[in-house]
């Protein structure tokens, strides 16, 4: 009787889970400024502010106009749902290179420092064609952060 407990205790337990995890996505930041708070209000005092206009956040719960976040350095808070927009960039966990084309074996352009921001035109498999700058190319999607 107790082994059935258990087992019925962990499969709810990492249900649970899972179905978390199944409920995040990402969004984007929709200006330069935009304040994270400690509370789903704007009651609840500024935790921090991000200056980054485009840079990708998880959204792992909501209450009314609020959607709490996380985003790729584990910092968290609540944001308001109108700084906030569908959009698709990513940021790279390890340097990189922008080539021309969808394949190692196209023209390197450039090499991108990790912790960059990426604004995604399209993705093909597991490249996507990125703008950073004045530089539009493709990167590989392994080892990235924001993207489904």
């Amino acid at each position: 009787m107790k082994i059935n407990f258990y087992i019925l205790f962990i499969a709810f337990f990492f249900t649970n889970l899972l179905s978390a995890t199944e409920n995040s996505y990402y969004l984007i930041l929709k200006n330069n400024e935009v304040n994270v708070r400690y509370g789903p209000g704007f009651d609840y005092p500024v935790k921090y502010v991000y200056r980054k206009k485009n840079l990708p956040v998880k959204v792992i719960d909501k209450k009314e106009n609020f959607r709490k976040i996380i985003d790729f350095k584990k910092n968290g808070g609540w944001i308001h749902s109108s700084q906030l927009k569908k959009g698709k960039s990513f940021i790279l966990l390890k340097d990189q290179i922008l080539f021309k084309k969808p394949t190692k074996y196209s023209k390197p352009l450039l090499k991108i420092a990790k912790g960059r921001l990426l604004l995604v035109k399209k993705c093909k498999k597991k490249w996507c064609k990125v703008k950073t700058e004045n530089f539009l190319g493709w990167v590989e999607t392994n080892e990235i952060w924001g993207l489904h």
